[in-house]
């Protein structure tokens, strides 16, 4: 069975889905009730699983007539995954955020599901070893883009 979290994500991708802009507004609060939650756990699940990493812009106004905004982004673009390579990447990257990074290449269908794994398993602390904790984060930032580059240049 899916946990809370899993079913506002489905229901807003859903939403996100039937749009043809790819935006969508909804109400903290009228989401939260539907959900018979708290808005805390709508903040989670956007904060979490609609990220610009995934693929997403959050844009939000607090308040009685408040909203949140979520816009999808078009991955497909070259700015776009200069952009994930250069800023999201960075220099420096946790094993969490770069998975999170590899998973939307592979829901882009730009990846392939064994090379998620390869992926995943290449840029783990457990492939790193021996390095010091704090290197690794830098070296599975230059390991990750470079996989990306040479599966970006061979699709291309």
């Amino acid at each position: 069975m899916s946990n809370l979290s899993d079913v506002i994500e489905s229901f807003i991708k859903e939403l996100i889905d039937s749009t043809n802009n790819a935006t969508i507004e909804i109400q903290r609060n009228l989401l939260a009730q539907q959900f018979d939650c708290s808005p805390s756990q709508i903040n989670y699940v956007l904060t979490t699983r609609f990220n610009n990493d995934k693929g997403y812009i959050i844009e939000s106004r607090r308040g009685g007539g408040g909203y949140v905004k979520i816009f999808k982004v078009d991955t497909s673009t070259d700015a776009h995954l200069e952009n994930i390579l250069n800023k999201s990447i960075g220099l420096s990257i946790t094993y969490n955020k770069a998975c999170d990074i590899v998973d939307v290449f592979r829901e882009k269908e730009i990846i392939s599901e064994r090379e998620q794994k390869i992926i995943k398993s290449a840029i783990s602390d457990r492939a790193f070893g021996k390095i010091y904790y704090e290197d690794r984060n830098k070296l599975r930032a230059d390991v990750l883009k470079e996989i990306l580059l040479v599966l970006l240049n061979e699709s291309n």
